[in-house]
């Protein structure tokens, strides 16, 4: 089965085309340009030039959250339109699983950490076992104070793997603890992670496809503390 996979949910865009696990192809762009401008560009010259036509994918995949709001909103986006187009299915998956599969050669505890502001992270952790992230723990939003008591309750070195790798380490080296930081290579999520991730899963409708922000955005958090000063009054 011939996979599109896209992930947008941080800094970092890519796509990549997968057949039953196996990477054809894979595009990365890290730059100041919105992803609305280089997601679809990138996916039609990935396809170009693994001479593949849109018509022959079999399933689209997306990371659906957490992440960037706006970045999330894009990615999801890009796949409904091109499934509901297409009439194919479509898979969203975790952003933090698709990221733990960057951890596989590491071993051992695997920490996925996206920079959620305020002091804390988006996160979840796993292991390895038989050649594949295990979860150890649901997707949270968690302070970076929860995140390494949790860390040292486990007493073993994290493998940290995202956009908020270097926040977390230089919190945990202030704590005197022990962890692994990954190559510039593996620190960031990438559309192969979100194929592999998403080979697992069943596909749904276009429709069917949502996002996951695991906590509300900015203007809506002012608009419901707004909301809730007018109460008071």
């Amino acid at each position: 089965m011939l996979t599109l996979a896209f992930e947008s949910s941080a800094k970092a865009a890519s796509v990549a085309l997968c057949e039953d696990r196996k990477l054809i192809s894979q595009v990365i762009q890290c730059s100041a340009l919105t992803h609305s401008r280089t997601l679809l560009p990138m996916a039609e010259d990935l396809l170009k030039n693994a001479d593949m036509d849109m018509s022959r994918i079999d399933c689209f995949a997306v990371a659906q959250g957490p992440g960037s709001f706006t970045g999330i909103r894009i990615g999801i986006s890009t796949v409904k339109g091109l499934a509901w187009a297409a009439e194919k299915p479509c898979v969203g998956v975790s952003t933090l699983a698709a990221m733990a599969w960057n951890g596989l050669a590491a071993g051992g505890l695997i920490c996925c950490v996206m920079d959620a502001r305020r002091a804390e992270v988006y996160n979840a952790i796993f292991t390895v076992r038989d050649g594949r992230p295990v979860r150890l723990c649901p997707d949270r939003a968690i302070s970076l104070r929860q995140l390494s008591d949790e860390l040292r309750d486990r007493g073993e070195a994290p493998f940290l793997i995202g956009d908020g790798a270097e926040l977390t380490a230089s919190f945990l080296k202030e704590q005197g603890m022990a962890y692994r930081f990954p190559p510039e290579n593996l620190m960031w999520q990438n559309a192969w992670g979100v194929a592999m991730e998403a080979a697992d899963r069943k596909p749904v409708s276009s429709q069917e496809l949502l996002p996951v922000y695991l906590r509300l955005s900015q203007a809506e958090r002012e608009r419901q503390a707004r909301l809730r000063q007018n109460e008071n009054k």
